[in-house]
């Protein structure tokens, strides 16, 4: 948005009201302001910028709400949401949160500051604000069906050619299916064998699943850029899709976000349950490995595990991963710290989209280098598209010299047909 632009204030605030919640107004007055959050955000050790420390985030959720309070409005003394406010907190609220949920892992009185975030990117966008580059993928979702635009069509096209050139079969839109798999654009567009990955150890399995091409793309560009009516046209373009086949399960592709969305947001932004099982692919990879469906080969490779945040912290699946690694990698070797303390890549929660925000990112990422590094390795193998590609293009800022691997197509590489 240009510098002349209109700026609706009053939007902004109406929004902000809106999303105080209970639970947020208990966060917003529940802060200790002791600080020990700066410390867990990798844009704080980064930059050192006190104005990144996640807690100062919950400033403009906490000031609308305080300028709706008695005494202060009766009195004339309530503080006011600004145009200068809003300009001056969209970096932060967009360019400098991962909504990784770090900071709630160290804060004393619990506060989710990530979904704080997450509410209060829906007053930027009521504004009429927000990073051009974020708001347009969100809106090529709306209009294409994919933030990078991987249509319906695109999508056959590209599984056909996957057909031939890595010699797998692809199962697109069967009638009825037991397992939906959904898929990344990111995936689609850039690293498109990780789908061949998933088609060969679903057919390793002997799975009766399908893709969809009226509900495949997991991301969810909607909830990441505060939009929330794309946000529920994204997520019911699948639940409807699955519903159409009778899928049991929807598998959520190496992504992060669109793993959380479906499976922990799902079901209250569309107000009704989803009548299937949502599992990430290591979930279910893990499911199918205790099943005794797959068998792999030992990978001996040197290598560590980078835990993608809304996958391990936020939903619960670090252990799945570790017990795909178990047997599996003869040389692996955890990072420090790990799992749920795990430190975020720098490019979730839409940071990887906003082209403004590269340079910061890429500073972040040496807090990863420098993990990998400790321990003894130079493979960084991972669960999420988004990740993978935030590490690419920070390999490359920081001529870094690691290998970045995905753990589907680890898997896949491995498989033991015997």
């Amino acid at each position: 948005m240009t510098a002349q632009s209109k700026i609706d204030v009053e939007a902004a605030t109406r929004t902000f009201l809106a999303q105080t919640e209970e639970h947020v107004v208990s966060y917003a007055e529940a802060c200790l302001h002791c600080g020990q959050c700066a410390d867990a955000c990798l844009f704080y050790r980064s930059s050192g910028d006190p104005r990144h420390t996640p807690a100062y985030k919950l400033h403009p959720i906490a000031k609308a709400y305080k300028a709706q309070r008695f005494p202060l409005k009766w009195l004339g003394l309530a503080p006011k949401i600004t145009e200068t406010d809003l300009r001056e907190w969209e970096e932060l609220i967009f360019d400098t949160c991962t909504m990784c949920g770090r900071c709630t892992e160290v804060c004393p009185m619990g506060i989710d500051i990530a979904s704080i975030v997450a509410q209060a990117r829906k007053a930027w966008v009521a504004a009429g604000l927000g990073p051009a580059d974020l708001m347009d993928a969100a809106n090529n979702t709306r209009d294409l069906g994919s933030p990078l635009g991987l249509t319906g069509a695109v999508l056959k096209e590209r599984l056909e050619w996957l057909e031939d050139d890595d010699e797998v079969e692809f199962h697109i839109d069967k009638p009825k299916a037991d397992v939906m798999l959904t898929v990344s654009s990111i995936e689609g567009m850039k690293y498109p064998h990780s789908l061949s990955a998933m088609a060969k150890i679903m057919n390793h399995a002997g799975i009766d699943w399908t893709i969809s091409t009226r509900g495949y793309e997991a991301t969810n560009f909607g909830y990441l850029s505060g939009k929330g009516d794309i946000a529920k046209l994204s997520l019911a373009r699948i639940v409807e899709a699955a519903e159409a086949i009778g899928a049991k399960t929807v598998v959520i592709p190496e992504c992060g976000h669109a793993y959380g969305v479906l499976r922990w947001s799902g079901a209250n932004l569309l107000g009704r349950p989803l009548p299937f099982e949502v599992l990430h692919i290591t979930e279910y990879m893990a499911k199918l490995k205790r099943a005794g469906k797959i068998k792999l080969k030992p990978y001996d490779t040197p290598m560590t595990y980078h835990d993608p945040c809304q996958v391990s912290r936020r939903g619960g699946a670090a252990a799945d991963a570790r017990y795909l690694l178990e047997g599996f990698a003869t040389n692996f070797k955890e990072m420090v710290p790990t799992a749920e303390l795990n430190w975020c890549c720098g490019g979730g929660g839409g940071v990887q989209a906003i082209g403004r925000a590269a340079d910061l990112r890429h500073k972040a990422f040496k807090i990863k280098i420098d993990q990998v590094e400790a321990t003894g390795t130079d493979t960084l193998v991972s669960a999420c598209a988004n990740c993978r590609l935030t590490m690419d293009e920070s390999k490359e800022y920081w001529k870094w010299g690691g290998g970045l691997e995905s753990i589907v197509e680890l898997i896949a590489d491995h498989l033991d047909e015997d």
